[in-house]
């Protein structure tokens, strides 16, 4: 698992996810950690490595 550090698109406050790089491209709703609002998460994997990384808010 990676574990990646960002900003929530409500709150602003920093939270972290666990990622999963066995899946190369992700999309999926996950709830801020602080707020409990959705969060649109949008991410690539390409050798293990995360390329991309989007969390924008699902309104």
């Amino acid at each position: 698992m990676y574990e990646h550090f960002f900003q929530c698109p409500y709150c602003w406050e920093e939270i972290s996810m666990l990622l999963d790089p066995s899946i190369s491209e992700q999309t999926y709703v996950e709830d801020c950690e602080v707020c409990c609002n959705p969060i649109s998460v949008s991410l690539s994997f390409s050798g293990g490595e995360l390329i991309g990384f989007e969390a924008t808010d699902v309104g």
